[in-house]
């Protein structure tokens, strides 16, 4: 459970630095190759870099959709804004189970009109060649332009997302009603900054210290 609380986190870091990381070496590229170096320029110009935009951009959905996912379970999508706090108390509860089941239902939604789609893209066909079933008149399914992968793999971003994003609606949910507490995310804090700022090691203690200093003036 603690590796799938951290998934969207290590998702999102490794689809923005490797988006990151080839774009560079894109742009390295495409600059290199006007250079006019004996031997390097030629060896440049043999490196086919034609694939770099479309990988960037299917790495940048899939980063969008864990994002999403991430966004729920770190209280980004989910809060309670002025009018639902000016209700009482009992409507305000329910109002927020109604946002939550909303999202629920949504998610789970897309996400299985979701896999619909990337099932009668190809993956039914490539599940059937895969364990050697008959694949009758089922179609295999069109490729991506330059990397050539089957556009089912792209698409499942799309599913796996949601149902990711769906299953954090339900955690937030368990959570509000063992706790009555939404998650709240703070957009002006970065962790480990305060700590930094107060020593590293004891930086908690000394912090809420400081803190209790301050209120008590």
């Amino acid at each position: 459970m603690k590796i799938l609380d951290h998934l969207e986190e290590w998702l999102i870091s490794f689809f923005m630095a490797g988006a990151t990381f080839i774009i560079f070496l894109s742009v390295l590229h495409r600059y290199g190759t006007g250079l006019r170096i004996p031997g390097v320029q030629d060896w440049l110009l043999s490196i086919d870099f034609s694939w770099a935009q479309e990988l960037c951009i299917i790495m940048f959905v899939w980063m969008a959709k864990f994002g999403a996912a991430y966004g729920v379970r770190a209280g980004v999508h989910v809060g309670v804004d002025v009018l639902v706090n000016r209700l009482p108390e009992e409507w305000r509860t329910k109002t927020v189970y109604l946002a939550l089941f909303c999202g629920i239902l949504f998610t789970g939604i897309i996400g299985t009109l979701g896999l619909t789609f990337v099932w009668e893209n190809g993956m039914h066909y490539a599940l059937f060649h895969r364990f050697g079933l008959d694949t009758g008149d089922l179609p295999e399914g069109p490729t991506t332009p330059d990397l050539e992968w089957p556009t089912w793999v792209v698409y499942s971003a799309v599913p796996l997302g949601s149902y990711l994003m769906c299953f954090r609606f339900l955690q937030v949910t368990w959570q509000f009603w063992r706790e009555g507490e939404l998650p709240q995310h703070d957009h002006a804090h970065v962790e480990g900054l305060e700590e930094e700022a107060f020593g590293g090691k004891g930086g908690h203690e000394m912090l809420a210290a400081a803190k209790a200093q301050g209120g008590a003036k």
